[in-house]
């Protein structure tokens, strides 16, 4: 039986968990450039060490960072939309109103991919009715490639 931590003893070793850019990268099957363009939105902001800084250290409130930003592209989100819900949460302020303005977001969302959808539907319906009528003109007896041209034509210019 492994011996149970006190609960400091547990903070103590989150806090000193860190990643670099690679195991991020790893982890979330992403780059590290699209890593670096997070950071460079204003989504994370990893410590520096090293020869002039050179070396990106994540915290575990980074990881949390990167993994609500990926949730939120996935959800269909803006940059500035994930920063905006995500930085509401960095605060200990009213929760009742964080929680309204992330369901305004998801709400308008929601509104967008349903219009998207039906915009699918409205192209799948019209790619449905050329395809019927190519197979038609491919079907009529004696059609030849000019005919078929022809015949096509016609049917756009009226």
């Amino acid at each position: 039986m492994s011996p149970r931590h006190a609960p400091d003893d547990r903070l103590q070793d989150i806090m000193a968990t860190t990643y670099t850019i690679a195991e991020l990268a790893r982890e979330f099957d992403i780059t590290a450039r699209a890593i670096r363009f997070y950071e460079d939105q204003g989504l994370l902001s990893p410590k520096r060490e090293g020869q002039g800084g050179r070396n990106r250290v994540y915290t575990p409130r980074d990881r949390t960072r990167l993994k609500l930003t990926l949730r939120g592209k996935r959800l269909g989100l803006t940059l500035s939309e994930i920063k905006s819900i995500i930085d509401m949460y960095e605060t200990p302020k009213d929760t009742v109103a964080q929680i309204n303005r992330f369901l305004g977001v998801l709400a308008h969302q929601r509104e967008t991919l349903e219009q998207q959808r039906a915009d699918i539907e409205m192209s799948l319906a019209e790619i449905a009715v050329h395809e019927e009528e190519c197979r038609r003109l491919l079907a009529e007896p004696g059609a030849t490639g000019e005919q078929l041209a022809d015949d096509a034509g016609e049917k756009d210019a009226a």
